[in-house]
Parts: structure tokens; sequence; C-alpha cells
């Protein structure tokens, strides 16, 4: 019997790899394996994305973890050094640091290198969360390359803060802010997440960092992934381990907060918060079983949840259960646990057992 299982379709992930070259195809690829790759294994996906041409992190033991399993691909952190000490261990290894504070420049300064780091200036055009204004930028550059710590060609960078969202205006006053920056650089230029690949051409100058859409599922709001040909990379599965009859006004779970409205068949499937499922998902939340879609029920609990089979299941213990995958989009779990499917997907706990076709 199978139970709390990730099955993760690495033929998925080389397909939605291919959808970002057709829809970006001027751009390199910079996947995002940040947070075990979304909840995906870093190391397995890496493997699986051998075609991209650099994968992004967001902390050093990260990097360090894919180093260590032998991806050679250009390593980049999102996020920059949060050590000094940091500097020259990404040097020794490869990995890119992108520079947003003066904080980290005052680090580079004052720490001895081994080599040169590759680096990327991070430029805030509108988020507001990190980056340096766009007038900072050209002396912020000078003082970049006078350590003599930095490779020649540094790299400029930006993040939108509303590109799921195609009509916003900050999508194209950000844009407007970046481009003059963009226009003028001697380096390399990014600024493209999953959303804006999809719905912001202009803004894919020479690399994109797709991270959700590798996995198949859709950064555009009220969209799921099968509506721009994505496959989801990540089926969530387990099995029933019991089936009962409730009578129609019998309660189900903690704080008895369903009611049967008829005499019908109760499943339990070993699933919970404690595998990552998410605990406020409401009831009616689509659970697949058996060919056909049933609903949530009562609360859901740290090992299992319940489904309503309907009064004349035929379902029995040790059926599999899909919680998400390829017949539940994740985009409708997470909607119905009023958060988003990146949550959901970086939330899968530890004692989860992973398989890789």
């Amino acid at each position: 019997m199978k139970v709390a299982t990730a099955v993760i379709d690495t033929k998925a992930l080389k397909h939605n790899l291919a959808v970002v070259r057709r829809h970006a195809p001027g751009a390199q690829v910079m996947a995002v394996l940040k947070a075990n790759a979304y909840g995906h294994n870093q190391v397995e996906v890496a493997k699986a994305l051998a075609g991209a041409d650099a994968f992004a992190v967001a902390r050093l033991n990260e990097a360090l973890a894919l180093r260590s399993a032998g991806i050679t691909q250009p390593l980049v952190m999102l996020e920059g050094c949060f050590n000094a000490s940091d500097l020259a261990v990404m040097a020794s290894s490869g990995v890119q640091a992108i520079f947003h504070t003066q904080e980290q420049l005052a680090m580079l300064q004052a720490v001895a290198m081994p080599k040169p780091i590759k680096a990327w200036v991070k430029v805030d055009t509108g988020m507001h969360r990190i980056g340096l204004a766009p007038a900072a930028v050209p002396d912020y550059l000078a003082a970049l390359k006078a350590t003599g710590k930095v490779e020649e060609e540094v790299g400029l960078i930006s993040h939108f803060a509303c590109a799921d969202e195609p009509g916003h205006p900050l999508n194209q006053a950000q844009l407007a802010r970046f481009a003059p920056l963009a226009a003028a650089w001697q380096g390399p230029v990014s600024m493209s997440n999953s959303a804006a690949v999809l719905s912001l051409p202009a803004a894919h100058f020479d690399w994109v960092r797709p991270g959700l859409m590798l996995y198949g599922s859709c950064p555009m709001v009220g969209q799921v992934g099968a509506d721009y040909d994505l496959k989801p990379a990540m089926r969530l599965v387990s099995s029933l381990i019991s089936v009962k009859q409730v009578k129609q006004g019998e309660t189900v779970g903690y704080g008895a907060i369903w009611q049967a409205r008829q005499d019908t068949q109760i499943g339990v499937v070993a699933m919970g918060y404690g595998d990552g499922y998410p605990r406020h998902a409401r009831a009616g939340t689509p659970v697949f079983v058996n060919g056909r879609i049933v609903p949530l029920v009562g609360r859901v609990s740290m090992d299992m949840v319940t489904v309503d089979l309907g009064p004349d299941a035929t379902d029995q213990v040790g059926d599999e259960v899909e919680l998400w995958g390829t017949q539940v989009p994740v985009e409708q779990v997470a909607q119905c646990a009023d958060t988003i499917s990146y949550e959901l997907l970086c939330n899968i706990a530890q004692r989860v057992r992973y398989e890789f076709i």
C-alpha cells in the first residue's frame, strides 16, 4: 500500500522546459531550484533539467548540495551573500552572486577572494523588496568593479511584482524603469520570472528565470498549467486506509464540522498536514479516487483526510488516491485552501516518500 508519496515525472519537467523555450526562444534559461526545487527534490530536478543553461537558488547550502551531487551548470544565488565568508566559498564553487546592498559591497571590499566572482547587480524597479534604486546603479557598478574581485562582465537583474496579472499597470511601469539601464548595460540582463515568460515578451532580455512553470503549475491568476501546455511534474498520492459507513446526520473528524446529509461511505486517506497537505482545505476540495473526483469532508488532521465516496461506492482499502497532480490541478487545491500552489509544493514534508519516473 502506497502512503504519502510524491511521484515526480522527469519527462514533464523536460516538457515544461521546452515550453519555456518556445515562449522565450531568444533567451537563455536560468531554472529556479530554490526551496528544494519547489518541493520536487533539487538534485533530481537538476539532473532532469540538464538542458537548462543555469540554475538559481536562494541559499548557499542549496548551491553546495548541487555541486556535491555533481551538478556543473552555472549557479546563481538570487539573494547574494549573507556573510563575507560566503563570497570566497561561492567563488571557489563557481556560484554567482547577486549584489543589492551597500553591506554586500562592503563585504566584498573587505574579504580576501581566491578568484573573481561572477556578479549581478539587482535593481529595484518597483517591487520595493530588494535592489538598488535605478539612479544608484552606475556608481554601485563602478565601486563593484573597482574591488578587482568580480569578473569583467557583470549582469543586471530585476523582478516583477505583478506579472501574474497581465493588465496590471505596475508591469509596464517596472519595464519602463528597467529598459534604459538594460539598453546601455554591458553584460547579461534578466527580468522575467515564470509569469513574465508567459505574458511579457518585451521583458525576456538575455536570461529568463522560470520557476513555478517548470513544475507544471501556472503562475497566472485564475488559470492552471494545462492552459499553457504545462504538465504537472508532481503527483501527490496516497491510499485509502479505511472505508466505513456513516449514517445521515453523523459527523466526521475533529470539531464535528461536517455532517452527512445522507447515508454514505467515508474513505480515510493516509495524508495530512504532517505531510504538507493544507490544513485549511475546505470541504469540497477535489480528490481523485478510482477514475472520479470526490469531495474532501471534515477537518484535515495531521496524518489523515476524509473523503465522501458516496453511498454506492465500491472503493476498497489500498486503492490509490491522488491529492493533486495530473487529475487534480494543484492550483485548484490551493484555491480551496486560500493559498497558492507555490506554498503547497514547497511544503511537502520530510516524511513523504519520493518516486522518480
